[in-house]
């Protein structure tokens, strides 16, 4: 499968300050790709520079196979982008606003404007400036989705939305994606990038932290597990289990509680030395695997410049 997106030592400095530090990353056609980090992680750079709204202090970035600098006429009849300032004439009436904007990509059904703003919930008779923000954020979405675009780009697509509209947004990603586009989509709500996501990347200053599969971040990540026992155990004779973190016992002697990294099968075969009553485990939420790669790289010894 070839990449929609190929980024490759993309560095974007402000003065003094770095948005993005030597970035590589591809986003394969055809996927869903989680983008996360909290507000100035550099989501927001990283989108700009694909689109040519800016541009690299150094590195490249191929989009479509294209080149965003040269060829972005083209690109742009085939991207659909949402910005996180979402920002448009506020003199217009929405379905003015969202007829023109159709008419730059070369022509949209009426009926699939009328659809998209249905199913969002928006009055096309209105003016944009008597608009909400959620209500201005579903213009964006309609305008983004309208034409089909091969790429979805879509910077906080779901901020000032609510929650009924949210899902509304993530049925039309896994629409697109089941037609074959790609969906670049930032975000620091982890839940909304969870459901949809094949892949994530993780972004903390300008820097790629993790770059996976939810499934396998996931299994890569500290689990908590409980497991109780009939008779009372001691700490000491799961000490040698790898992957077992803070291990603690509760008054009794019965209950074991601890993180596990990695696969369970040697504490499963520890605790089969006695009678186990019950065994649970929580697999990490995404919100939990990205701030843990956050605590990592806070904890990490920083190397003088």
């Amino acid at each position: 499968m070839h990449n929609a997106i190929e980024i490759r030592d993309l560095t974007k400095t402000y003065g003094t300050k770095r948005g993005l530090t030597g970035l590589s990353l591809d986003v394969r056609a055809g996927e869903v790709f989680g983008y996360l980090g909290p507000n100035g992680a550099g989501k927001s750079t990283t989108i700009r520079l694909l689109l040519d709204l800016i541009r690299p202090t150094s590195g490249t970035a191929s989009v479509l196979g294209l080149d965003p600098r040269h060829d972005g006429v083209e690109l742009r009849r085939r991207i659909g982008y949402l910005a996180g300032d979402f920002v448009v004439d506020g003199r217009q009436q929405v379905r003015e606003c969202l007829r023109f904007l159709a008419a730059l990509r070369g022509g949209v059904p009426q009926t699939r404007i009328d659809e998209l703003a249905e199913r969002l919930g928006l009055d096309t008779r209105a003016t944009i400036k008597s608009l909400s923000k959620g209500n201005r954020q579903k213009v964006g979405l309609v305008q983004a989705f309208m034409h089909h675009p091969e790429l979805l780009i879509l910077d906080e697509p779901t901020s000032g939305l609510d929650p009924l509209v949210q899902q509304t947004f993530l049925e039309l990603v896994t629409e697109a994606a089941n037609n074959g586009q790609t969906v670049f989509m930032s975000s620091h709500i982890m839940d909304e990038v969870e459901a949809v996501a094949d892949r994530v990347g993780i972004l903390r200053d300008g820097t790629l932290v993790a770059l996976d599969t939810v499934a396998d971040l996931r299994a890569a990540a500290i689990r908590q597990i409980e497991i109780a026992f009939a008779e009372p155990v001691t700490i000491e004779e799961f000490g040698a289990v790898p992957g077992l973190l803070d291990p603690q016992l509760d008054a009794t002697g019965t209950v074991l509680r601890a993180g596990l990294s990695g696969t369970p099968d040697l504490l499963v075969k520890a605790a089969a030395r006695h009678t186990v009553t019950s065994l649970t485990t929580a697999d990490p939420h995404l919100d939990e695997i990205f701030h843990s790669h956050y605590a990592a790289a806070e904890a990490a010894p920083q190397t003088a410049a």
